[in-house]
């Protein structure tokens, strides 16, 4: 190891004296220069020398000063305890410094007490330990078998990472006979191989040739790499491409997908590289084939770009030809045969359609024609249509390839407005194509739909005392017809107004719906009424229908309240009111009872005290009107007082009264009667409920022994065969055939009645129906469209005996009556359609299938006679116009005159764009006449005329023919193309007179000619490089019509000219960081040859690969870009190799130098040495804080860097030495103000534009003891519910400290409260780690509401830190106290006090009220009053909230004087809690009445109300035993008669099982009420019968499909028409109890 010695001079000297003053200012960095020199590789370990010797530090002090080495890479360490300085990794000397010939490594050493930096530079020197090594192992050279002796070719150079004398020296070749190597030394002092021809090379006798190069360094020992070197002769092109087959054949399906394979062509060229690579390319190819075909040019395969389409081509011939790299080609034909494929749908045409038509229209209405054609031929072109879809409509075929489109039901436009008829045609390919045609049909509007309101009822309110004449309400119905029909019109025609004329009331705008009120309504007077309204549509005839509107008249304030208590006397004075002299402040004195007949808002009543005596003495409730004593009587005051009250309403504006009380102030009657006159008068009757009572009681009793009495008898009848209800016996009804109407499911019923009809014509029990004109009115209301038969059983003759016999003959009956049945008369129908069958089949849509011909020539003008097709299709010239005769085509290419029937030419008929290269063309059209409809087919064949010349796609076309192409070869020609056909199109082709080319004309599988060009002498590029000649081609018309085309031929070059570079070396200078895409420079080759082999490609050759990211060259201009970045610091000088290729392949090279200039970009680096954080906050200013290093990779000015810190903040940057600063603090800081500091450093150069480096650093702040905790609030407040469970947590406060750790714990506690009577630990307590205050008892809201306490928080740091806060704690209420009654209270000896009532109270009167209070509060002190007893329950109701007890109707003379109620007082809360309070009441009119009622009469009053008791059990019990009798008498009667006959008519017998005999379902009706009526056909008295329920029937009525209703029956005699009346037996099946008592009283 060789070690360097320290290099110490002037300025250590000088720093020596001014050491102890360094020393004590710490943390200054002394900069020493200590060098070292070592070899690389050296091993992991090894030392290099002693730091602590050679810095001159003591070895003991080592430990303490923290001696280490401060570099970005650890190539060293140093022991801290000797300071030797050791290698601490592999050292390799070309990765650090690549080829710089001088590498040091600059590193720092730190100590610290005090701060001292040390610089480290270590040399490394170079060691022989690389080899030259090349980029690739194979080297790979093209050289053309032309190329001339003395050509040069440069290789690519080794690599040798070592520097000096240990890198590359010399080449060496292996020896050949063809090639020797020259060495070239570079600008940048490297040495270059050149490979050198030697000998002209033959690719015939050899084609490759393999070389070995050998690089060698100068070191010791030597060192050497090697390279293989591959040479390639490339080929010269000596033999044209060959095709395998002159024609190429295949048969193809039309649309084949895109992409498919066609056939593939080949061609074999017998030379190598560039010239046996062969190109493909159509030739004399149709226009149409190119869009549909694909030659791939590399391969010779053929594919599909397009659809192949039978229909438009069914033949393909097109000419292929090869073309290898040399220019020569060959030619061949490809002829392709198109197979028809089922490709195209059907084709749909309406020739006729009626729309819009009438819903009533008769099925088989015709309503389109339509023609479908299909473009595929054989079974891929028949075609069949069919309608999608379940539509009333059919679809017919008429003639050859024609349909029509007819009516299959009936139609309803209201059920379907309009119909997308979609017709579906098929054809019969496989797979079937299919075609849909959608008509949208239009049905138009006939009246058969009645009006129908919004609602089924309406309500309107208005309020009263509205001005007439005003619209109050509207009313809407729609119709759903359309136009006249669905214009509704709208009218009033009943109301339940008896007393006056409707229209003084109400009128309704006839088109608007709009109800106006005719007069101003009085709430008072009435409150509602209804009125019909009826709807009618403007159709003939009108549709209407009905619907109900309820008026409700809202209330207004328009009367003054009226004082019903206190009333005055008999002469108009006020009546005195007692109160005790020793009434305390807040006694009942009376209360004011006033009532006002409007309703709401309007009837709140406020009660106010206008005048008194002594105003002081009392007070009036605002909404209650109760007087109460404001104060204790005095003996100052006065015995009698005159009050004034004034009752006022909420209306607007207010309305008002006033009344007068006098009050006498005593203790007892005795004491008041000398202040008050004499107004006593005599009790009231006792009340006469007794009597009433009694009165029932022998009612009920009568009817009981009478029910007795007549089931008696009615068993006694019984027992001797009595016939009272023999006309329910099993044989009263007829079991015939069918004897019941059909269906009516699609009817609304309000009254639904099931009819039975029995033929034997026993004795009726009355009559209740009539047959006449309103029968038959209500039967056409039951009937629906389907009803056809009405079934009458006559009683005069016996029962039928077959259903086929009971049908004739009730049709007979009705005969006989003249009853107008709707009946249908199917046969009769069906007979008239076969009969009319034939003639609608020639009038309606039958298509003639005609087949006409004509043939005309092309080109011919427009008017141009073709024929006369009335005359040919025999058709009458006098009938043209009414039958409309037409032309149906797609195009009008002719057109018929109407008149005569001439069919003319209506425009240009060019054969060419109609049918194309088709030898036969016929244009097929449709001839359409009406009345009846008939279709005639018409074939025009267009016959060809030599109206087109031959012509040549290209009128210029190009060959390129090399000079080397040998005489006989083949070139294909395109040929012209003519339109016309046969003779017409072309027959013969022609070539102008030259020395070098003749023509030879071929003939194609088809019968088409194309021509070929034949070389027949060789050419010479040199004498002529190009030769013109002229192809006509000739047609066969009369007169002859020809084309021409130009021929260019260009004769090809060969290449015998290599490239030559205009320079040998280029040389720039660049500015590192020029941007991506600069030009750097471009280099020039020119080549004598032309065309291809003169077109030069450039690249680079021997250019290193990081080279090659960071220059680009342009292949084609030479023109080189930087595609990387140019840095300086990285490469200040390039070496590219660039080669220019022709192409043939001959090559030059040429060398390019470039020179990079450095510039100002490299921003400055920034090192953190050392950092210290975090700090404490109450460091002193001067503190520091961390040791900075920067460095800058430019040089010079560039290189120069200074320092600054970034913002205001508490810190301040010094300089310590060259490239090292340090950090201080430079005022005091605050932890809680400011935690952390990201302080910014920027390091900026001196260059031009300077360039700065921002480095951050994190600096942590650390923490003392200097904030107080802070409650999150100034002050708490709480709310726990009273009754809460003990040491349960009822809140929680929370404090926070703006210290860290230990600083910031928070410790809480208790110090003191606002309860003063017990200990507050017996009522709350603290949690000290979280702050949750918990309650130590269960609170009372009664006891106390509200408590404060302070709370103490304090932290855990030294010395401690506290703060308080004022908790407020509310006690929330809880429903644990029940109502207490004030009043009415008990007297002295627990027993309920009077109230007195006046007799004349009207309903509603004031009675009393029931005062209570609960010392709860809130929803739980909500109270509420129910009257539980009452001795007269009838007479009083109480106010739920007020607790106002008021009359419920007048007194009556009957009622008791003396009343007894029982009162309940309940709270809201959950659960609630109650209170209930005894009233005495006397009705009487004053005192003096009232007294005797007062006295001790309970003994009295409590017989009383048991007699009543016991009369109200007595009938009670009589009325039980009554309808039990009823129920039992008739159980007894139906289980007697063994077979149930009483609902016979309900019964499995009653009816026919043969067939259906009731009508289907009601489901989808509306039965509000339903009645089941059985009518037997015998014509003699009239019984009633009592019919059994049964749940089958009642459920086949109104639910089940199979139930049907009977109807009644007519005697012979009887005449439906002549108003005679008709006596039928009816017997009623009743469902309810009361219904069959209803019945009974008939009987009785």
């Amino acid at each position: 190891m060789e070690t360097g010695h320290i290099q110490t001079g002037w300025a250590v000297t000088r720093q020596v004296p001014l050491f102890p003053f360094l020393f004590s200012l710490f943390c200054r960095a002394v900069s020493e220069q200590i060098r070292y020199s070592i070899p690389e590789e050296m091993a992991k370990g090894s030392l290099v020398g002693n730091l602590a010797k050679d810095l001159g530090l003591d070895v003991r002090e080592l430990p303490q000063r923290k001696l280490r080495v401060s570099s970005e890479k650890q190539y060293f360490s140093v022991n801290g305890e000797n300071g030797n300085l050791y290698v601490n990794g592999r050292i390799d000397r070309e990765e650090i410094c690549g080829e710089t010939p001088l590498c040091v490594l600059t590193f720092e050493m730190v100590v610290e007490n005090p701060l001292n930096v040390f610089h480290v530079n270590v040399a490394i020197q170079d060691i022989n330990d690389n080899a030259p090594r090349f980029t690739k192992n194979n080297i790979d050279l093209e050289i053309n078998e032309l190329a001339q002796s003395g050509a040069r070719f440069p290789l690519e150079p080794a690599q040798d990472p070592d520097v000096g004398a240990n890198s590359l020296r010399v080449y060496q070749l292996s020896p050949n006979p063809y090639f020797i190597l020259k060495l070239k030394e570079n600008p940048d002092g490297k040495k270059q191989a050149e490979l050198v021809l030697e000998k002209p090379l033959d690719r015939e006798k050899q084609s490759s040739h393999h070389l070995i190069l050998t690089a060698v360094d100068g070191g010791d020992p030597v060192r050497t790499g090697t390279a293989q070197i591959k040479i390639t002769v490339t080929d010269a092109n000596d033999n044209p491409p060959v095709f395998t087959e002159e024609i190429y054949k295949v048969n193809l399906k039309e649309n084949l997908p895109k992409g498919s394979l066609v056939l593939q062509v080949k061609a074999i060229d017998e030379d190598e590289g560039t010239y046996a690579k062969i190109t493909y390319s159509f030739s004399n190819i149709p226009q149409s084939a190119r869009h549909l075909l694909n030659l791939d040019s590399g391969n010779g395969i053929i594919t599909t770009k397009g659809f192949l389409d039978f229909e438009e081509t069914n033949s393909y011939i097109m000419g292929v030809e090869a073309r290898d790299g040399g220019g020569l080609t060959d030619h061949c034909k490809v002829h392709i045969e198109i197979l028809d494929e089922n490709d195209n749908a059907p084709e749909m045409t309406l020739t006729s359609v009626s729309s819009p038509i009438p819903e009533d229209s008769m099925p088989g209405t015709v309503i389109a024609l339509m023609k479908a054609r299909d473009r595929d031929d054989g079974g891929n072109g028949e075609v069949t249509c069919r309608i999608q879809g379940n539509l009333p409509f059919k679809i017919i075929s008429s003639s050859n390839n024609y349909y029509k489109l007819l009516t299959d039901s009936t139609l309803d436009r209201e059920r379907t407005p309009e119909y997308n008829i979609t017709i579906t045609a098929t054809d019969k390919g496989s797979p079937a194509l299919s075609t849909q045609k959608t008509i949208l049909l239009q049905i138009s509007d006939i009246n058969d739909n009645d009006p129908v309101f919004e609602k089924p009822s309406y309500t309107a309110y208005v309020p009263e005392n509205n001005p007439s004449g005003a619209s109050i309400f509207s009313v809407k119905a729609s119709d759903q017809d359309l136009d006249r029909n669905a214009r509704v019109t709208y009218s009033i025609f009943s109301s339940n107004l008896k007393e006056v004329p409707l229209s003084s009331y109400i009128s309704i705008n006839s088109q608007t719906g709009a109800i106006y009120a005719q007069r101003s309504f009085d709430y008072e007077q009435f409150r509602d009424f209804e009125v019909q309204v009826k709807a009618q549509d403007g159709g003939s005839p009108p549709l209407s229908s009905n619907v109900t509107v309820r008026v409700f008249i809202l209330d207004r304030n328009d009367n003054a309240p009226r004082i019903l208590y206190p009333s005055l006397g008999a002469d108009g004075s006020a009546l005195f009111e007692i109160v005790p002299r020793s009434a305390e402040p807040g006694y009942l004195v009376t209360k004011v009872v006033a009532v006002d007949f409007d309703s709401g808002h309007s009837a709140w009543l406020s009660y106010h005290l206008l005048q008194a005596t002594e105003p002081t003495l009392f007070s009036m409730g605002l909404h209650t009107g109760e007087i109460r004593t404001a104060r204790a009587f005095a003996d100052r005051d006065a015995v009698k007082h005159r009050l004034v009250t004034l009752v006022k309403d909420n209306g607007q504006p207010p309305l008002s009264a006033t009344v007068t009380l006098n009050l006498v102030f005593a203790e007892n009657l005795q004491e008041a009667l000398p202040e008050m006159s004499d107004q006593s008068g005599d009790l009231a009757p006792q009340s006469d409920l007794q009597f009433y009572l009694l009165l029932a009681l022998a009612f009920i009793s009568f009817l009981f022994l009478i029910t007795i009495i007549v089931v008696t008898v009615m068993n006694v009848r019984r027992s001797k065969s009595s016939s009272i209800l023999k006309y329910v016996r099993p044989a009263l009804y007829s079991k015939a055939d069918p004897t019941f109407l059909p269906d009516y499911k699609d009817g609304t019923l309000p009254y639904s009645y099931n009819l039975c009809l029995a033929t034997d014509c026993g004795q009726n029990g009355f009559n209740l129906l009539k047959s006449s004109d309103q029968n038959v009115t209500a039967e056409n209301i039951l009937y629906n469209d389907n009803s056809r038969i009405l079934v009458v059983n006559n009683c005069d003759s016996e029962a039928p005996k077959s259903g086929s016999e009971t049908l004739l003959k009730e049709r007979a009956n009705l005969t006989e009556t003249g009853m107008e049945i709707r009946r249908r008369e199917p046969s009769r129908a069906v007979t008239r359609q076969v009969l009319l069958f034939p003639f609608l089949l020639s009038l309606f849509c039958r298509a003639v299938s005609e087949q006409i011909r004509y043939s005309i020539p092309e080109e011919m003008a427009k008017g141009s006679l073709v024929g006369n097709l009335a005359k040919d299709l025999g058709l009458d010239v006098r009938e043209l116009q009414q039958r409309k005769l037409r032309v149906s085509s797609e195009k009008q290419y002719f057109s018929v005159n109407g008149e005569h029937g001439n069919l003319y030419v209506n425009g240009r008929i060019d054969r060419e764009e109609i049918c194309g290269e088709t030898p036969l063309c016929v244009l097929t059209l449709e001839t359409v006449v009406e009345n009846p409809l008939n279709v005639f087919h018409v074939n025009v064949a267009i016959q060809d005329i030599n109206d087109n010349a031959p012509r040549f796609i290209k009128s210029n076309a190009g060959l390129e023919i090399n000079e080397l192409a040998l005489p006989g070869t083949r070139f294909q020609l395109e040929s012209a193309q003519d339109p016309d056909t046969g003779i017409n199109s072309v027959q013969n082709y022609q070539l102008s007179k030259n020395p070098h080319f003749t023509l030879a004309v071929k003939e194609g599988p088809e019968g088409n000619k194309y021509p070929e060009l034949f070389l027949g002498k060789s050419l010479d590029r040199e004498k002529q490089n190009s030769h013109h000649l002229i192809l006509t081609a000739v047609d066969g018309g009369d007169p002859v019509r020809s084309g021409t085309a130009q021929i260019r031929v260009n004769v090809t070059d060969a290449n015998d000219n290599p490239p030559e570079f205009t320079e040998e070396i280029y040389k720039v200078s660049l500015r590192e960081n020029l941007p991506r895409g600069s030009l750097v420079l471009q280099v020039t080759a020119a080549d004598k040859d032309e065309g291809l082999h003169a077109q030069i490609t450039y690249s680079f050759s021997n250019t290193p690969e990081n080279d090659r990211k960071i220059y680009h060259l342009d292949p084609e201009n030479g023109r080189i870009i930087n595609i990387g970045n140019l840095d300086f610091e990285d490469t200040h000088k390039y070496m590219l190799g660039v080669e220019a290729r022709d192409g043939g392949g001959q090559t030059a090279q040429c060398k390019v130098q470039i020179t990079i200039l450095d510039e100002n970009d490299n921003v400055p680096e920034v090192t953190f040495t050392f950092v210290s954080s975090p700090v404490a906050e109450d460091s002193v200013p001067g503190t520091v804080i961390a040791l900075i290093k920067v460095r800058d990779q430019d040089t010079g000015e560039n290189g120069e860097v200074t320092c600054h810190i970034q913002h205001s903040l508490p810190f301040k940057i010094a300089v310590s030495s060259k490239s090292y600063y340090k950090l201080l603090t430079d005022s005091t800081l605050d932890r809680e103000r400011t935690p952390e500091y990201n302080i910014t450093i920027t390091a900026t150069d001196k260059g031009s534009p300077a360039l700065s480096t921002q480095k951050t650093i994190l600096l942590q702040i650390s923490d003392i003891n200097d904030n107080a905790p802070v409650f999150e609030k100034p002050s708490y407040t709480a709310y726990v519910p009273e009754n809460n469970p003990s040491r349960a947590s009822v809140f929680s406060v929370k404090a926070s400290d703006r210290d860290l750790d230990r600083n910031a714990r928070v410790i809480y506690s208790i110090l003191s409260s606002s309860i003063e009577e017990v200990p507050l630990s017996s009522y709350i307590s603290i949690n000290s780690q979280t702050g949750a205050i918990y309650a130590q008892r269960s609170f009372d809201y009664e006891q106390f509401r509200e408590f404060e306490m302070q709370m103490k928080a304090q932290d855990g740091g030294s010395p401690p830190l506290s703060s308080n806060v004022t908790v407020r704690v509310f006690i929330l209420d809880q429903n644990d106290n029940a109502p207490r009654i004030l009043y009415p209270s008990l007297g002295a000896d627990g027993s309920a006090l009077f109230e007195m009532v006046p007799r004349s109270a009207e309903p509603g009167y004031l009675v009393t009220k029931v005062v209570a209070v609960d010392a709860d509060s809130g929803h739980n002190a909500w109270l509420s009053y129910h009257l539980l007893q009452a001795t007269e329950p009838a007479l009083f109701s109480m106010g739920l909230h007020t607790g106002e007890i008021r009359t419920a109707r007048t007194f009556a003379d009957r009622d008791a004087m003396k009343h007894r109620l029982v009162t309940l007082v309940k709270d809201n809360g959950q659960p609630p809690l109650s209170a209930t309070a005894t009233l005495n009441l006397v009705f009487a009119e004053n005192f003096q009445e009232a007294l005797p009622e007062m006295s001790d009469h309970s003994r009295d009053f409590a017989s009383q109300s048991d007699l009543r008791f016991y009369l109200v059990l007595a009938l009670a019990l009589i009325s039980v035993l009554f309808l039990l009798t009823v129920t039992l008498a008739i159980v007894m009667k139906l289980r007697r008669s063994g077979n149930p006959r009483l609902l016979q008519c309900f019964g499995p017998d009653l009816y026919p099982k043969t067939s259906s005999v009731f009508p289907p379902n009601y489901e989808d009706g509306t039965l509000p009420s339903t009645h089941q009526l059985c009518l037997s056909s015998e014509l003699k008295r009239n019984k009633c019968t009592f019919l059994k329920p049964n749940a089958h029937i009642a459920e086949n009525i109104l639910c089940s499909d199979s139930s049907w209703m009977s109807f009644m029956g007519n005697g012979a005699s009887s005449s439906l028409h002549g108003g005679t009346e008709t006596t039928g037996e009816v017997s009623f099946c009743f469902h309810r109890l009361h219904d069959i008592f209803a019945e009974c009283r008939f009987l009785l």
